[in-house]
């Protein structure tokens, strides 16, 4: 008995030392500077993006927002922006959707921006609530108009989360423009240009103490960006633990069952990020009744910068085939 205890307490140092390392040491560079990603911002016109709003979150945290109203609205999207950027990346899309008649809100999700903290969250539910406290102050402003939830990339998986929490029978529909659907999805390209290095021995050991109650170094970033050196745009170049998990579908497929609203997925058909011509059989293979749309000839982040992603996208917001 005694060597049996010997070994077994052998066996949790080892493990924890094990852990511990991996947590220290288990990082990783970011990735090499990705162009297409930022390129296509180069030809928007930011100069008259709206000015920045505030909302008090139910914990007390403040959260950065802007507004593209258009007068008389009967339809109103609140649009999540892709990981690293801020409301004011999806500016040229919410012009072109409020010369459309349709009003746009768009927060700066915590831990982008100027909400909350950079690259960290305080809990893996602070997104959550944040949304529904940003949608009941739109649903007040608004409470003529319809409402659509519309998200781009990894804002798209988290809009397909979203829309399958209680908020989402706020919202008439749920608009995925290249969503990040996980790293498991057969969407998800396994080669070309990386935009997002994850750190996985850091990720395995926290996933491991997450099981068992330990989350006191969640805060630690486990992600890294491919920002422009010296990151001009001042984008959020690391996620910690917890951000990277909230701001996501943990399971596409169940998400897709559960989601509250109608659906819609749009996607450029030359997406360097994620294969589009996965999307339509992964989304069919759960939900029949969701739409896929490819976009010819356009690259990720031409989805919400250039006009020819429009017609495609209003026909997803407004719920035209």
């Amino acid at each position: 008995m005694r060597k049996l205890l010997i070994g077994l307490v052998a066996l949790v140092v080892l493990a924890a030392a094990a852990l511990t390392g991996m947590i220290a040491f288990g990082t990783a560079a970011a990735p090499p500077y990705m162009v297409s990603i930022s390129a296509p911002f180069a030809k928007v016109d930011f100069s008259d993006v709206p000015k920045a709003e505030t909302l008090t979150a139910r914990d007390g945290t403040s959260l950065s927002y802007r507004v593209w109203p258009a007068p008389g609205a009967t339809t109103t999207v609140i649009a999540i922006h892709g990981s690293s950027a801020n409301a004011a990346s999806l500016h040229p899309l919410a012009k072109a959707l409020q010369s459309e008649g349709i009003t746009v809100y768009a927060p700066d999700i915590r831990g982008h921006g100027a909400s909350g903290r950079r690259g960290d969250i305080d809990a893996m539910t602070s997104l959550d609530d944040d949304l529904a406290d940003f949608t009941a102050l739109v649903r007040a402003r608004q409470p003529q108009s319809k409402l659509v939830l519309l998200g781009f990339s990894s804002g798209g998986g988290f809009a397909l989360h979203a829309a399958a929490t209680a908020t989402g029978s706020s919202f008439e529909r749920a608009v995925l423009i290249a969503p990040m659907l996980g790293v498991r999805a057969p969407t998800v390209r396994n080669t070309g240009n990386q935009w997002v290095a994850p750190f996985i021995p850091r990720i395995i050991a926290l996933l491991a103490l997450d099981r068992i109650g330990v989350r006191a170094f969640q805060g630690l970033p486990v992600l890294a960006f491919a920002v422009a050196p010296g990151n001009p745009a001042n984008l959020t170049d690391r996620y910690s633990f917890r951000l990277m998990r909230a701001f996501a579908t943990a399971d596409y497929v169940a998400d897709l069952r559960d989601a509250k609203c109608s659906l819609a997925v749009v996607v450029g058909a030359k997406d360097e990020l994620f294969d589009a011509a996965k999307f339509e059989p992964a989304i069919r293979a759960v939900r029949a009744d969701v739409p896929v749309t490819v976009v010819p000839d356009l690259t990720h982040i031409e989805m919400t910068t250039d006009p020819r992603a429009v017609p495609a996208l209003l026909a997803a917001v407004r719920g035209r085939p």
